[in-house]
């Protein structure tokens, strides 16, 4: 049996499994028995894909948290997500596969370095991107995903002064489609900062009936040559809404995953990064495994917990962004 410090330390629960098991079988078996339910966002491996009772993005994926009825939320994906889950959740038991699947970009907003940051300016409001920590969460006065960022800054009065992280890149997007004037904090998702103009604009030579679809998060010199620009579930849509057939994707090549399953005639590609690899994975959504998950459900650890003091002050936005995107149909 592990202990609580080897998983802190590995991170996962490791146990040897018998390779002629049915993990699928399995994980449905004890989701049955220990009324378990498994949240996956679009960027887990296809298997995972396969075997959540939901799959979505950072918003769909916090409206399914405050409202199941599960007695175990296992969350497939990084750490900030599950975080969320028990902000939303907090009675119930919250687990993720791997502890060290953390986020570049909620790295990149230490908590007491934004405190200070946020002192500089406090008749702002502070709207903060779900991609971040619980101690930021509760540092702000609403949180958004990339699927309602514009819509929650539109429905602030226009004289309202916002600090807006800690994403500049989705930052300056929703500054730009909402002419408002955005205080931002430096921060991005190591995924969406690294592709390549130069490899998009070839691949958009050698297929040049091909649409580019890009998440927020990418830089600006990405979003400028994109088709549509969108949140996971917005790529996904717009790519089964359209009558085109050839799609380069700009954002974490998981989601490609569902977008072959919805539209099996169709053809995907990733948007190639600036190094040598060929697709441009997040190595922190990809420390979940099958194995992970089944040993994570079986065990019930790792477990997600956060102070009660946190909890309390990171709910009240968290709960705002959902009031607002229900008003709004989102």
């Amino acid at each position: 049996m592990n202990t609580f410090e080897e998983i802190n330390l590995k991170g996962y629960v490791e146990e040897y499994i018998d390779p002629t098991l049915d993990l699928f079988a399995e994980i449905e078996k004890l989701k049955k028995e220990k009324n378990a339910v498994i949240l996956a966002h679009y960027y887990q491996d296809g298997d995972i894909q396969d075997i959540a009772d939901y799959i979505g993005d950072s918003l769909g994926l916090s409206q399914q948290a405050a409202k199941t009825d599960a007695d175990i939320i296992v969350f497939a994906g990084v750490h900030f997500m599950a975080e969320t889950a028990k902000i939303l959740s907090p009675t119930k038991k919250v687990l993720l596969p791997d502890l060290k699947a953390g986020c570049s970009l909620a790295d990149s907003c230490p908590p007491h370095l934004f405190k200070k940051f946020k002192e500089q300016y406090p008749d702002h409001l502070v709207i903060t991107y779900v991609n971040c920590t619980a101690e930021l969460k509760a540092l702000s006065d609403i949180v958004c995903t990339s699927s309602n960022a514009v819509q929650i800054v539109e429905s602030l009065p226009k004289d309202q002064k916002i600090i807006f992280g800690p994403d500049k890149n989705l930052g300056a997007y929703v500054a730009k489609k909402t002419g408002r004037d955005l205080v931002l904090w430096n921060g991005a998702c190591m995924v969406h900062e690294i592709f390549s103009q130069e490899k998009i604009t070839r691949l958009k030579e050698r297929y040049p009936g091909a649409k580019l679809l890009a998440h927020p998060e990418c830089e600006d010199v990405i979003l400028k040559m994109a088709d549509y620009i969108g949140s996971t579930t917005g790529i996904l849509k717009y790519a089964t809404n359209s009558p085109e057939k050839e799609f380069i994707v700009a954002t974490e090549p998981g989601i490609i995953h569902q977008m072959q399953k919805e539209n099996p005639d169709k053809v995907f590609i990733p948007a190639p990064p600036n190094n040598q690899c060929a697709c441009n994975d997040c190595p922190h959504m990809k420390r979940n495994t099958l194995e992970k998950l089944y040993l994570c459900i079986k065990n019930e650890m790792p477990e997600i917990t956060v102070p009660d003091h946190i909890i309390e002050k990171a709910v009240l936005p968290i709960e705002r962004m959902l009031e607002i995107s229900a008003r709004l149909g989102l």
